[in-house]
C-alpha cells in the first residue's frame, strides 16, 4: 500500500514524483550503479519500497522543491490578476450597440440591392424617368452605409481582441517556472531516488563468497534396522 503524501510533497505533485520514478526504473538496465533491478529485486518491488520512503526520498530535494513550488504560486497569483473580465455581464449600453453593429450593415445591404436594381430596372426601361435615377443616387447612398457599418464592425472587433489579449509583463514567468520545475526534478532523482535505489540494490547483494549451501546430512550408522525374526535354531 502507498503511504500517504509526504510532508515534502503536495497531493497534485504525488504524479510527477511516481513519473520519475517510473522513468528511473525503466531505464535502471541502462545504468552500471542500479546493477540487479530486475533480477535480486523486481521492479515493482523497487517502486513499492521507493513509494513508501516518499518522505526520505523527497526530503533530499526539499529546497528545490521549496523553489518551485514558490515559484508556481507567485505564477498562479500573477495569472488571477491579469484574467478579463467575463463578458457574460455586459454593461447596460453594450446589447444596444451591439445590435446597431450588427444590423446596420445588412439593412443598409439590403436597401441598396434593392434601390440599385429596381431603379436599373426603371432606368433601361424609362430612361427619361427621374424616379429611376433617384432610386439609383439612394442605392448608393445606402452602399455608402452598409460599407461604413462594416468597416465599424471591423473595428470593433479589432478592438475586443486587442482588449482581451494577455498583457505581457515584460518577464518570463512560464520561463521562471519551468527552469524551477526542472531543477527539482534534477535534484530529486539525482539526490533522492537513485540514491535509495543503489542503498536498496546494495543491501540485498550477496555476500562476495556467495551464499552459504545447505548443511549436509549425515548418512545413518549401519545397516537399517528391520523387525527381529524368530532365532535360528
Amino acid at each position: 500500500m502507498h503511504m500517504n503524501v509526504a510532508p515534502h510533497l503536495l497531493t497534485e505533485d504525488r504524479a510527477e514524483y511516481e513519473r520519475i520514478l517510473d522513468d528511473a526504473l525503466n531505464t535502471a538496465h541502462a545504468r552500471p550503479d542500479l546493477t540487479g533491478a530486475g533480477t535480486r529485486l523486481t521492479l515493482a518491488q523497487l517502486r513499492a519500497l521507493t513509494l513508501n520512503a516518499t518522505a526520505l526520498v523527497t526530503s533530499a530535494a526539499a529546497s528545490e522543491y521549496d523553489h518551485f513550488v514558490k515559484v508556481r504560486e507567485e505564477h498562479r497569483a500573477a495569472l488571477g490578476a491579469r484574467a478579463p473580465v467575463p463578458a457574460d455581464r455586459p454593461g447596460p449600453g453594450a446589447g444596444v450597440v451591439a445590435i446597431f453593429t450588427v444590423l446596420v450593415p445588412v439593412l443598409a445591404g439590403s436597401a441598396a440591392v434593392i434601390f440599385l436594381l429596381v431603379g436599373a430596372v426603371l432606368k433601361a426601361l424609362a430612361p427619361t424617368l427621374v424616379f429611376g435615377a433617384t432610386l439609383l443616387t439612394a442605392g448608393l447612398v445606402f452602399g455608402v452605409l452598409a460599407a461604413a457599418g462594416l468597416l465599424c464592425a471591423g473595428a470593433g472587433l479589432l478592438m475586443t481582441a486587442l482588449r482581451n489579449s494577455p498583457v505581457s509583463t515584460g518577464a518570463a514567468p512560464d520561463d521562471e517556472l519551468s527552469r524551477a520545475r526542472e531543477a527539482w526534478r534534477r535534484a530529486l532523482l539525482e539526490r533522492g531516488i537513485l540514491p535509495f535505489l543503489r542503498d536498496v540494490l546494495a543491501a540485498t547483494a550477496p555476500p562476495p563468497g556467495g551464499p552459504p549451501g545447505p548443511a549436509p546430512t549425515e548418512p545413518p550408522l549401519g545397516p537399517p534396522v528391520g523387525p527381529q525374526g524368530p532365532p535360528h535354531p
